[in-house]
């Protein structure tokens, strides 16, 4: 490849002399560029990276660059055969492309690295080079936008500097240049030029079979100008004659400039825009009137002047600078004060930051004395600090030298401090560092001696001694020690980075921190338990009387056993509050954990440790939390647990729950089995038909009822108020809550069986209160039945009687519920028959429409019923047909609800015979009772909640089934008294009860009750908390 250019590269500069490319001067760039290519082979064997060392080399020498210069001794015009030579920097050139700068100035004398990669100034940069142009002006824009391309004048500063294009680089995209500033100039006008654009030429194709060469040329005219025929033979003459090395400082002229055509363009292209004149250059002179141009149509030019008017302001490109003179001074001592402060900070911050040495060394020029040149020294510390663009741009255009020399100070003292504050804080990280490895390196030291003396093992040794000294107050089963010692044997064989290690360590961890032996001391005093209790809970008196119980058998037998209690009722009755009171009085530990909708049977028992993240169930937990062997564990709302793909945990629970097995439980995490029999568990619940029956069986079942409105009224005045007072900052002397306000509360607004809802309505009040107390309304409120919908609005129930007096065919029966019991009216209506569907009226025809939501319990407890009714009505009144023949419309009303149950039989019976007879029923009567096809009354549950509810809706007189009056004498005194209760053992009695015959009822199922009276105050002191 060198050979074969070394043979083209004469034979194109004979080419290049025939008379066929003197006139032709597209073919001669074509053929130039052609060389330029051979060229730059040569040059790639003569060492023209050498150039690209001293581009990018920072630590150069003046040797260095003679030899660089004497290898390759071509610069700028190399890129470029045709350009003209370089030649000396001129003292006055009034048009210079303009060069932003986003964040520093640039400082005469001094260079700079600059990218430029907007084609835009891109293309114009390549065309001032290529005409041995290679002045820029160098401003610094006001904003901090990294756009190249200027639009206003005003986005740039009117001062920058006049510099040279040392260097330049082209790598496709972008520039890189290496420019020089010279001196400072000032922007006084803008400059547009309008390059034309160039005519479409016609290619030529010359081929060199010698040299396997094919050109593409563009032809043109032979009748060119002798001049440029003239210029184009210098020039091939210029470019055949050696180059001399061409010094940097003084730049001669090597070849002769551009063409004459080139200058004319060049002279054409530079004029200027003055006195504020916007004037675009190069562009055809307008048409005369009436004489469009030729191939132009009129209106294509009009409408092109329109688009040219409407079109944006051009980009600012070239603007008309004027040097500014640099101002006359004086060595006053103060200038030389100043420059000796000047000289004094730069040595010092050469001292503590020797980055500004070689900085240094590169600005300063050879044969240059700064302490003579004041202006020399304000831009060379402008350029060695790294102030803010504006602080810079200040030093730039004062004209004041001593001005200029105190901006020039200030700005190197701030750049000293920061190298003071840089230094300051590598010392002090490098103390830090320092101190931190000497302490390492001692600490191993020590290790090592220590370990060479016997005194201290190492970390698996020391992990060892660590978990047997946690054992060491325990009784640990031998079996459970057995499996502690292996796992220890097996950690000192593993890697400490390995994961078996960490999993090994975890299990090990968790063996050690169970309580193996250690059992809480219990509170075995029956008296002290009882005031426990007492206080934080009212009533209650099953739950109470049985943890009593559990503590005297305890004392009797020195030894305490696990239990497993279920406490069932409605929300808010105080289910898991009365556990954490059951804790305190057994003075044992307390954990609860809920199993609402859990699916996962890890939960309970565990993950396999060679799962990652493996953990012990719910239960290891509560043991090393709790630190004892027997705990009270709360299992909350047992009776909505789930079930999943990860197995049942009901199923799982059987296991813990069952007396016979949880003394050997095994979770499986730990894979040993742990004593968990004397822990005594409490399960919360408020249904007890959702536990499965397996578990069901090994539970305690204790039943808690909902609250009269009596018991709510003295939980509400005991807890619920004085706690609700002391979270919102109240005193009794701020609001005062009387018993009738109390009442109405409770009537209507909280019916339910528990006090939740009752304490959120006493925390609304009070909250009103201190709303209006901070308000400064008044400084005491009286809250009474009178303005208490001021504080909770309307009413929300106003009887829980629909009929003030009942009809005929309407029976008020009880329910019970989950939520508790409520009242449940049956309504009977005869159906009208449209004419042609009526039957014959002998025929026993009747029907039974049902409706209000009734499941397939009641429903067939509704056709029992009408068997039942229809023959006791023929017994009672033989001619009465009205049942056999008639079509009968049942419906329970608030239909959105579901009903089931079998209890509704003797109300059902009792509605239909009113409907048969046309007879009322007493008005203050409500029965409950299922009924059997022969119209046996049989027993039903729930006799505490529908007692309550007919409490509740103001019923006086209540028929139960005579099996169920067990049941009624256990209530409290508080609940039964002022009621008329029957019991009646067939359909019968309650037929005489329920129509006004209850003198022939036996006065042995008579229980008749002492009015109704306020709560005394022994009942009233036998609670004391709620919580």
């Amino acid at each position: 490849m060198l050979a074969r250019a070394i043979r083209v590269r004469p034979v194109l500069r004979g080419i290049a002399s025939k008379s066929m490319w003197t006139r032709n001067r597209p073919a001669q760039s074509s053929l130039m560029q052609f060389s330029r290519d051979q060229t730059t082979r040569l040059q790639r064997f003569h060492g023209a990276n050498l150039m690209v060392q001293r581009f990018y080399s920072r630590n150069r020498d003046d040797s260095d660059e003679d030899m660089m210069e004497n290898q390759n001794p071509v610069l700028m015009s190399d890129r470029d055969p045709q350009l003209p030579a370089t030649v000396a920097v001129p003292d006055v050139w009034p048009h210079v492309p303009l060069l932003a700068m986003r964040k520093n100035p640039l400082f005469p004398r001094f260079m700079k690295i600059v990218e430029v990669s907007n084609p835009i100034i891109m293309d114009l940069l390549r065309r001032k080079v290529k005409l041995n142009q290679p002045y820029v002006g160098v401003f610094l824009k006001k904003s901090d936008g990294e756009e190249e391309l200027v639009q206003n004048l005003n986005d740039v500063y009117s001062l920058g500097t006049f510099a040279q294009i040392q260097e330049l680089q082209d790598l496709g995209d972008k520039l890189r240049m290496v420019v020089v500033a010279h001196r400072r100039i000032r922007i006084t006008g803008q400059v547009v030029e309008d390059v034309p654009r160039p005519k479409q030429a016609k290619m030529t194709t010359l081929h060199y079979p010698l040299f396997n060469i094919k050109l593409q040329i563009p032809a043109e005219d032979q009748t060119t100008d002798q001049a440029e025929a003239a210029s184009t033979r210098s020039r091939s003459e210029t470019a055949r004659k050696p180059r001399g090395r061409v010094p940097r400082s003084r730049p001669s002229k090597l070849r002769e400039s551009a063409t004459a055509e080139e200058m004319v363009q060049s002279q054409t292209l530079e004029q200027p825009l003055k006195a504020g004149k916007v004037e675009s250059v190069g562009s055809p002179k307008p048409p005369k009137e009436g004489k469009p141009l030729e191939g132009t149509a009129t209106n294509q030019a009009g409408a092109e002047g329109e688009a040219a008017a409407s079109a944006p302001p051009p980009p600012v490109l070239i603007v008309e600078v004027e040097n500014v003179k640099e101002p006359s001074y004086k060595q006053t001592e103060e200038v030389k004060a100043l420059t000796q402060e000047i000289i004094k900070t730069l040595r010092d911050i050469i001292t503590m930051n020797p980055l500004y040495r070689e900085s240094l060394q590169q600005m300063l020029h050879q044969n240059q004395r700064i302490v003579d040149n004041p202006i020399y020294l304000c831009d060379l510390g402008a350029s060695l600090s790294a102030g803010e663009p504006a602080e810079l741009q200040k030093i730039l255009e004062e004209m004041d030298i001593p001005e200029r020399l105190q901006l020039a100070l200030t700005l190197l003292k701030k750049e000293l401090e920061l190298s003071r504050l840089q230094q300051k804080i590598g010392r002090e990280v490098e103390e830090k560092v320092k101190q931190q490895h000497r302490k390492y390196i001692l600490q191993e030291q020590l290790k090592v001696i220590k370990k060479e003396l016997g005194i201290e093992k190492d970390d698996k040794d020391a992990i060892g001694e660590k978990y047997r000294e946690k054992l060491k107050d325990k009784i640990v089963p031998e079996s459970i020690m057995t499996v502690i010692d292996e796992e220890l044997t097996k950690l000192n064989f593993l890697e400490s980075h390995s994961s078996e290690f960490n999993v090994t360590r975890n299990y090990l961890d968790w063996l050690t921190s169970l309580p193996w032996g250690v059992i809480s001391t219990e509170n075995l005093c029956l008296d002290k338990a009882t005031e426990i209790l007492n206080n934080d809970h009212y009533g209650m008196e099953d739950i109470k009387k049985r943890i009593l119980e559990f503590i005297a058998v305890s004392s009797l037998k020195g030894s305490t056993q696990g239990k497993i209690l279920c406490f069932h009722g409605p929300p808010g009755v105080g289910k898991t509050s009365i556990a954490k009171s059951i804790a305190r009085a057994l003075n044992r530990e307390y954990f609860r954990f809920s199993v609402g909708g859990m699916t996962d049977v890890a939960e309970i028992k565990g993950h396999r440790r060679t799962y990652v993240g493996a953990m012990p169930g719910k239960l290891i937990q509560c043991l090393k939390k709790t630190k004892i062997e027997n705990p009270l564990v709360l299992i909350d709302e047992v009776d909505k647990i789930g079930k999943g793909y990860q197995g049942d945990p009901s199923s799982a629970l059987l296991e813990l729950l069952d007396p016979e097995q949880n003394a050997n439980f095994l979770d499986h995490y730990l894979d040993v089995p742990v004593d968990l029999s004397r822990v005594l568990f409490i399960c919360t619940a408020n249904v007890i038909d959702t536990i499965p029956e397996p578990l069901r069986d090994r539970m305690e079942l204790i039943e808690m009822s909902g609250y009269v409105a009596e018991e709510k009224i003295a939980i509400a005045r005991q807890y619920l108020m004085p706690q609700a007072m002391k979270d919102c900052g109240l005193t009794d002397k701020q609001i005062n809550i009387s018993e009738d306000a109390l009442n109405m509360l409770i009537r209507s607004y909280c019916r339910e069986s528990g006090v939740r809802n009752l304490q959120k309505h006493i925390e609304k009040v009070i909250r009103k209160v201190a709303f209006r107390l901070v308000k400064k309304e008044g400084e005491h409120f009286p809250v009474n039945a009178d303005n208490l919908t001021t504080f909770l609005g309307k009413q929300i129930f106003s009887s829980d009687r629909m009929y003030a007096t009942t009809p005929v065919g309407v029976v008020m029966g009880l329910a019970w519920t989950a939520m508790g019991g409520s009242s449940l009216y049956i309504e009977t209506s005869r159906r009208h028959i449209r004419h042609g569907e009526k039957s014959d009226k002998t025929a026993a025809s009747g029907t039974l429409h049902i409706t209000g939501n009734l499941g397939d319990v009641m429903k067939e407890s509704a056709q029992i019923a009408l068997t039942v009714a229809r023959n006791f009505l023929h017994t009672l009144e033989p001619k009465n047909l009205f049942l056999e023949q008639e079509h009968i419309h049942l419906h329970v009303p608030e239909g959105a609800t579901p009903k089931d149950g079998p209890s509704a039989g003797v109300t059902i019976i009792t509605a239909l015979i009113s409907l048969a007879t046309g007879k009322q029923v007493r008005q203050d009567v409500a029965m409950t009772g299922e009924v059997s096809l022969k119209g046996k009354v049989l027993t039903v549950g729930g006799i505490k909640e529908k007692t309550i509810a007919a409490r509740r809706s103001g019923v006086n007189c209540l028929i139960l089934p005579v099996d169920n009056k067990k049941d009624f004498e256990e209530l409290p005194t508080y609940i039964t008294e002022g009621l008329e209760v029957h019991f009646a053992a067939n359909y019968e009695d309650v037929y005489k009860i329920a129509f006004g015959d209850a003198t022939e009822t036996s006065t042995d199922n008579v229980v008749e009750q002492e009015p109704l009276q306020k709560m005394s105050s022994a009942a009233a002191a036998k609670s004391t908390a709620w919580p």
